[in-house]
């Protein structure tokens, strides 16, 4: 049977793998042990007799004074406080320390024990840390503000924009008064449907940019403003622009509904236009409108290829567009800013998207 080895207490504490030192009632060092002797790269007689404070960079002195000795004296100990040696040469040494006092019966203070941890390496990744908190920051900060800018920008061009598309819708109309041949009407409607959808880009980026910098989707509404007209207007716009589609109308809007009659039309148009831009060519596109049991309901639906189920999930984000012809390129914003419109309006825009039709479907309670 082997009998376990003798420890010797005094090399556990020469050889511990912390540093150790005992200070004595006046706070002289009286104990240091190898350990810390060996990273600090002092002898024992340099350091025997002085003050802790004598071997800390000038912040470790002054928290050691005015935190430290403090709470010992208050409660005892103190646990894990960071704190930097100077070494012999003059480099700083990270610390993790703890420290207990130890005390006579009456209380009074007879000596103070205090553990030291290399810290270098948690330092340093301390410091990393931060530097990459720091970065994270400014970058943060600089993407607030280009995108600030960006939507500012935005703003703007929408709006410098109408001013010039007013004098080509008016000038649009001062040749369909003058129009003789059918080329020429074909010319003036061409502009006309021009003007029209190039006025809805521009207001869906007006909405956009009003959004994003705070001012939201606002609102008009009143309940004594029939929507029929509205919607019917809309659509012969959209028929206009788009020659040879078939869009049928089905309407039971037996109730008034206090919305925003323009913005309604607004809705309306982005998502008649996006489905004559993805339906089937030779597939009618369906409007349906109706009031029943308290909600205004509003669909449009188209046959076609189905959407697919990861653009589902992006569809209503601004910018985003599926695949479309070059010629009906936009912005992507279309479905974005209905979507809005149906909050604004306390309702919902939703879609389904089979292989038989896709249907957008918007609901709004009816107060």
């Amino acid at each position: 049977m082997s009998v376990p080895p003798v420890h010797d207490f005094q090399d556990i504490f020469e050889t511990a793998p912390c540093g150790y030192v005992v200070l004595g009632k006046d706070g002289r060092i009286e104990l240091v042990n190898r350990t810390l002797l060996g990273w600090t790269g002092y002898a024992a007689e340099r350091m025997m007799g002085k003050r802790l404070g004598d071997f800390l960079n000038i912040a470790g002195r002054v928290f050691y004074e005015t935190h430290v000795a403090p709470l010992l004296r208050m409660q005892g100990s103190f646990s894990e406080f960071a704190i930097d040696f100077v070494a012999a040469d003059g480099k700083p040494i990270p610390m993790i320390a703890n420290a207990a006092e130890g005390r006579d019966p009456a209380g009074k203070p007879l000596f103070v024990r205090l553990v030291f941890m290399k810290a270098t390496d948690r330092r340093r990744y301390e410091t990393q840390l931060l530097q990459a908190r720091d970065a994270a920051t400014v970058s943060l900060a600089d993407e607030r503000e280009t995108s600030e800018l960006r939507e500012q920008f935005i703003a703007v061009l929408g709006h410098d924009l109408r001013n010039p598309l007013a004098s080509i819708s008016a000038g649009a109309r001062i040749l369909g008064r003058d129009a003789k041949t059918d080329r020429d009407h074909q010319i003036v409607a061409m502009l006309q449907s021009t003007v029209v959808r190039m006025a809805g880009l521009i207001d869906n980026v007006l909405d956009f940019a009003r959004g994003r910098l705070g001012g939201g989707i606002t609102l008009d509404r009143n309940a004594r403003t029939p929507l029929e007209p509205v919607l019917h207007q809309v659509v012969d716009e959209l028929r206009l622009s788009s020659p040879g589609r078939e869009i049928i109308e089905e309407y039971a809007i037996d109730r008034p509904v206090n919305c925003d009659s323009s913005r309604i039309g607004q809705l309306v148009s982005n998502l008649l236009g996006n489905a004559l831009t993805h339906g089937a060519s030779n597939q009618p596109v369906r409007l349906r409108g109706a009031t029943e049991g308290g909600l205004f309901k509003l669909s449009v639906s188209n046959r076609g290829e189905p959407i697919p189920a990861a653009a589902i999930a992006k569809l209503f984000e601004p910018f985003f567009r599926g695949t479309v012809r070059a010629s009906r390129q936009g912005l992507g914003l279309g479905l974005h800013i209905a979507a809005q419109i149906a909050k604004a309006h306390e309702g919902t825009l939703t879609v389904v998207s089979t292989a038989v039709e896709t249907r957008f479907t918007f609901e709004m309670p009816l107060r």
